[in-house]
């Protein structure tokens, strides 16, 4: 995917936002800009892991948390461990149901120094 970071923001809805290790990114063309800037990079995923998330929490949306976890390479620099929790929401038409990301968390997880 490093090489068609052009097309990572069809997988989001419009007034989607993501956290970047605590900067919020939000809207379509700033998601484009940010995932044009970051370095190349590389990603092992570890951890994966999907829930349903209860009507009472996303009202009138089929919804599901997805959970990640795994390493992090950018740019050939020191590999990060990290954690990225998606909320991802179907989204319906006459024709078909097509799954966007509403809210993108990704955080490094790197041990401190003893």
């Amino acid at each position: 995917m490093d090489k068609r970071r052009q097309v990572l923001t069809r997988l989001y809805l419009e007034e989607a936002s993501l956290i970047w290790n605590g900067n919020v990114v939000t809207g379509l063309e700033a998601l484009a800009n940010f995932y044009e800037m970051l370095p190349s990079s590389e990603f092992q995923i570890n951890m994966l892991d999907c829930q349903p998330v209860l009507e009472q929490a996303a009202p009138s949306q089929t919804t599901i948390l997805i959970v990640t976890s795994g390493i992090a390479k950018f740019d050939g620099n020191k590999q990060h461990y990290f954690n990225q929790n998606f909320l991802l929401t179907a989204q319906s038409t006459p024709t078909s149901t097509v799954w966007k990301i509403a809210s993108d968390c990704f955080r490094f997880q790197d041990w401190a120094n003893s």
